[in-house]
């Protein structure tokens, strides 16, 4: 497959700011930077990452398929440690390159994550 093909998750900021949620060209696909609302850093994380991971199943991968992520928090004192449980717990079997930073704020003032991942469709034929 060669072709570009996309995902639109319907969020309000992809037709605002011209994006789509996941970009898929031959076997790589890059998810945009995804969050959720939710009661904390966990939460959000564990929906945000849902979403993503939804997107790139739209365009046929799977969670193993993930080589690196992304994770942008607030207040990486109070979160980091719970985003990036959240992370083990979607990636411990196949734990993907992985960056976590903190940033001064997001999109929404209300959000204390966002997430972002790359994938490579064929990465589990690479002996």
């Amino acid at each position: 497959m060669s072709g570009r093909r996309s995902v639109q998750s319907g969020g309000p900021w992809e037709a605002r700011y011209g994006y789509r949620r996941a970009v898929r060209i031959g076997d790589i696909v890059a998810v945009a930077g995804t969050t959720a609302p939710g009661p904390d850093a966990a939460a959000q994380a564990r929906a945000a990452f849902g979403v993503a991971l939804g997107a790139l199943a739209e365009l046929g991968g799977r969670p193993e398929d993930v080589i690196r992520t992304r994770m942008f928090v607030t207040d990486i004192a109070r979160d980091g440690d719970a985003v990036g449980q959240v992370h083990a717990e979607l990636f411990g079997h196949h734990p993907p390159a992985a960056t976590m930073v903190e940033v001064a704020a997001l999109i929404d003032p209300s959000l204390l994550v966002e997430v972002e991942l790359d994938a490579v469709m064929r990465a589990g034929d690479v002996p």
